[in-house]
């Protein structure tokens, strides 16, 4: 779930094109058919192809975590404005009792846990 329409067409464009020898099935309401897409990409908060992950993104919020079996929230932290959203949503998830880990991009490229 995106932060935007725009967004989400962005998204839709880049899974077409990141990789010229692979393809993850997916679309979005322009695309249509959406109870058979492996891959939803939208703004509202609904599961139309029953996924159990769900990939948060630009500010994107579920109103429901316990509907999906993993969340994923993913945001830029470089932005000092989008780290202190971020943070006020993991108090709310921590509040409410949820799993969570952190996890970063080292310098190198890498994802350490942190």
């Amino acid at each position: 779930m995106a932060g935007s329409e725009e967004r989400v067409e962005a998204l839709n464009a880049s899974l077409w094109t990141y990789d010229d020898r692979g393809f993850l099935p997916h679309g979005s309401a322009r695309d249509g058919f959406e109870e058979d897409q492996p891959i939803w990409l939208a703004t509202a908060d609904r599961n139309p192809n029953g996924a159990k992950v769900l990939v948060l993104t630009d500010g994107a919020a579920a109103s429901k975590l316990d509907d999906w079996t993993l969340v994923l929230e993913v945001f830029d932290g470089n932005d000092d404005g989008v780290i202190a959203a971020a943070r006020a949503r993991w108090k709310e998830y921590r509040d409410a009792g949820h799993k969570l880990a952190y996890w970063r991009q080292s310098d190198s490229g890498r994802w350490e846990q942190g």
